[in-house]
């Protein structure tokens, strides 16, 4: 069978272009207190249930997730078929782009992005028009190697038929164009976007394999520097840093890696798990690797999926020697230091490990959602429970980005720092005086060096907290003494 009609075959099983939305795939809430304990133990007996809140201050839109990711292909296009309101999120996008392409050593250019700008008379009679306009555009100006069309909320509502428009304009440009059903009413999960944008590179872009490069190792991540190549080389291995700033031709290749790994399990399971049913490929279920036992668990599976077992203890051993100098001048230094870590799982997992082997005392956590299982199914890849084997006991909330918990609960707890992966909260967070560390490169922690350089950024940080001090002073926060008296999770309903 040719290349063609495997990839044709492959189309014809995998003609359903939605995902499954992550509440009922894996389980996911977004409202939850009580200790990391209760919260693992619920999650393995699978009781574990929703808790809505009355009130919710903010959130965080699916389609934004998937139309970013997208958007970071170098040489596709993404076509929003949205209200130009939706739009509104593209000069962040392409901040994101330039400022990973620099740091990436790659030519600057603006992401390619679209809007059809539906108004009033579309959501009434229909605007696949302006979709067949917005993809022949697209094709005439960048000349694409790929085309995909995210979805809204208010092409969703409508029931705008993007498939007939895509099958059509795909055989006249010769171009993959994939659907991308994201539209931010289907889930309360954000990760969900993560999730369409992967489906659709899987079911369009991926191919099968022509020969397998089985020293390459797939990393799904975001912008972050490429630490990888510290923990990868050594070993004989080089890493393939995916989505972000990458080719379609690259991206069609996923298929021929000897294993596939990610810097985040809520980003990446979907994509790698796929790459292992779909290809063969076989995912690192290992949380990723920071911190030091975590470290030692991932590149142990690594070097086990390709045949690397004789390098990988000498590396562990030396690199472990190499920092522990270091890393112990840091414990002393940060030693009764209170930490609180506040992100999106599993990245926030991997801080909380960490702090903890930085010596500092981790007092807390609310992390964005929480995912009762992963895609790949294997409870080994359970990264709260890695983080939090020691300590059971601490303090676990989920709230998905809702500052008005979070101020409440730090005005209490009153930490010397938090780790914060979103820089408005970070923004909140300083307004109480507490100095908040907004994580802007997610690898900087990665591997056993990336404690040091975790360190040097958090030791930095300490040292002078004018700016949390002044804003303190000088600003006010928008909560009330009848709020702020109130238990921080007040608002968030019984279990249902």
């Amino acid at each position: 069978m040719s290349v063609e009609q495997q990839i044709r075959q492959r189309d014809a099983a995998n003609s359903g272009t939605g995902v499954q939305i992550r509440e009922r795939r894996l389980g996911s809430i977004t409202g939850f207190v009580g200790t990391a304990g209760e919260l693992v133990q619920i999650a393995r007996a699978g009781e574990l249930a929703e808790r809505e809140r009355s009130f919710t201050q903010a959130g965080t839109c699916s389609s934004f997730c998937a139309t970013l990711q997208l958007s970071l292909i170098q040489d596709a296009v993404v076509i929003n078929h949205a209200p130009a309101g939706c739009a509104g999120d593209f000069p962040m996008f392409n901040l994101y782009n330039r400022y990973g392409q620099g740091k990436r050593n790659l030519a600057r250019q603006n992401a390619r992005l679209l809007t059809t700008n539906l108004n009033e008379q579309d959501t009434i009679f229909g605007a696949t028009h302006k979709l067949v306009d917005a993809i022949h555009k697209a094709f005439r100006a960048f000349q694409p190697k790929a085309i995909f069309v995210t979805a809204s909320c208010t092409s969703g509502i409508i029931g705008e038929d993007l498939e007939s428009v895509i099958e059509e304009a795909e055989q006249e440009l010769g171009i993959p164009i994939a659907s991308v059903n994201c539209e931010g009413f289907r889930s309360q999960i954000w990760a969900t976007g993560w999730d369409a944008a992967y489906n659709s590179i899987l079911r369009k872009i991926v191919r099968p394999p022509l020969q397998r490069q089985l020293d390459t190792i797939n990393i799904i991540t975001f912008i972050g520097d490429d630490y990888f190549s510290e923990l990868l080389q050594p070993i004989g291995l080089k890493p393939n840093l995916v989505v972000p700033f990458t080719g379609v031709k690259q991206l069609e290749r996923l298929s021929e890696a000897g294993a596939t790994a990610h810097m985040c399990s809520t980003l990446g399971t979907f994509l790698a798990a796929g790459l292992e049913r779909e290809y063969g490929v076989p995912e690192v279920k290992s949380p990723p690797p920071y911190g030091l036992d975590s470290t030692d668990r991932w590149l142990r599976e690594v070097a086990n999926l390709t045949g690397k077992g004789a390098q990988v203890e000498p590396f562990i051993a030396a690199e472990r020697a190499a920092i522990a100098p270091q890393l112990e001048i840091h414990r002393q230094r940060f030693a009764g230091r209170k930490a609180f870590v506040a992100a999106g799982p599993s990245h926030g997992h991997s801080s909380m490990e960490v702090l903890q082997d930085l010596g500092f005392d981790l007092v807390g956590s609310c992390m964005f959602h929480h995912d009762a299982r992963l895609d790949h199914g294997d409870p080994t890849g359970d990264s709260l429970q890695a983080a939090t084997r020691h300590t059971p006991g601490l303090s676990y909330g989920v709230c998905n980005k809702q500052a008005f918990e979070l101020v409440n609960l730090l005005r209490r707890i009153q930490p010397d720092l938090v780790v914060v992966r979103h820089p408005s909260l970070a923004l909140s967070i300083a307004k109480l005086g507490i100095p908040a560390v907004f994580v802007d490169d997610e690898h900087i922690a990665l591997g056993y060096r990336g404690l040091l350089r975790y360190a040097h950024k958090l030791a930095n940080w300490l040292a002078n907290p004018a700016l949390e001090r002044t804003l303190a002073r000088t600003t006010k926060l928008p909560y009330t003494h009848w709020w702020l008296n109130q238990p921080p999770f007040s608002m968030l309903g019984e279990p249902r």
